[in-house]
């Protein structure tokens, strides 16, 4: 049963860590996000702030910043230029 709900627990950590990747946010800095606002709301019965805490929010994206952001886009934009000229579409 214990290793159950670590096995739950460790796959949502993984899943969040994940997401943040692929929105190319900084995923220390947005589990610091989480971590401490989330306790801020703990009494609250509405749970729209959690739409500010999506990794694909302004919010997080202003606060969470990647150092890799630039260099991801720009490597995926030389990765697809280069499939498309071996294929002969470019």
């Amino acid at each position: 049963m214990e290793s159950d709900n670590g096995a739950k627990a460790s796959a949502m950590i993984f899943s969040i860590a994940e997401t943040a990747k692929a929105n190319a946010i900084n995923t220390y800095e947005y589990f610091n996000l989480l971590l401490s606002e989330i306790p801020k709301h703990q009494d609250d019965k509405d749970t729209k702030y959690l739409d500010a805490l999506l990794p694909w929010s302004k919010n997080v994206q202003d606060k969470c910043p990647s150092r890799f952001k630039k260099s991801l886009i720009f490597n995926v934009h030389i990765y697809v230029s280069k499939s498309l000229h071996q294929c002969g579409d470019f």
